[in-house]
């Protein structure tokens, strides 16, 4: 096998091995963009803690073969980036939303998404883009949780207080017998 060949098949093996790992991958049509704006871009994705890479789509449809995922082959045509979730499912989701809708242009457009091995439409990335941070889904359904037993705690000592002003009150009555008597 020449040099050549060696180097695809071991990208090849290195994209199919990205999209095992990481937790959601999007993949985005883009033209037009400007040097600033794509390191601007790049930079919220490292923030995010999502990797952006630009491939040939043969190699990443090859990978993809390899994985499974056969869903996407049609839309791997023209310029196509790739951002892959390292963190979370929803990183490159709301950093490809954001720029989209900062930048009011068409210079990049969302094709699809695969999340947890799932392949989702770009109206699935836009809702995905929605989601609020996977802590703050984590604290609503603590909080989900813990409201029954807070409320089963509430009615219990308000139960219990009752009792105690009913034999206060018979308390009181009983000493106010005796002082009478």
């Amino acid at each position: 096998m020449n040099k050549n060949m060696q180097d695809k098949v071991q990208k090849v093996a290195e994209i199919a091995e990205r999209l095992k790992t990481a937790k959601a991958m999007v993949l985005v049509d883009y033209k037009g963009i400007s040097v600033e704006e794509i390191n601007a871009l790049r930079g919220k994705f490292r923030e995010a803690g999502v990797e952006y890479v630009v491939l040939k789509n043969t190699l990443v449809r090859r990978a993809m073969d390899d994985a499974g995922i056969t869903e996407l082959d049609h839309l791997l045509v023209g310029p196509s980036a790739f951002a892959f979730g390292i963190k979370d499912e929803v990183g490159p989701a709301k950093v490809i939303s954001e720029f989209i809708e900062q930048s009011k242009s068409d210079k990049m457009t969302i094709k699809a998404g695969i999340v947890s091995g799932k392949v989702i439409d770009a109206a699935g990335v836009a809702a995905l883009s929605k989601l609020p941070p996977k802590e703050v889904l984590i604290a609503k359904m603590m909080g989900s949780l813990n409201a029954p037993v807070t409320n089963f705690v509430g009615v219990l000592s308000a139960t219990l207080r009752s009792l105690v002003y009913a034999v206060d009150a018979v308390r009181k009555q009983k000493e106010g017998e005796e002082a009478n008597a």
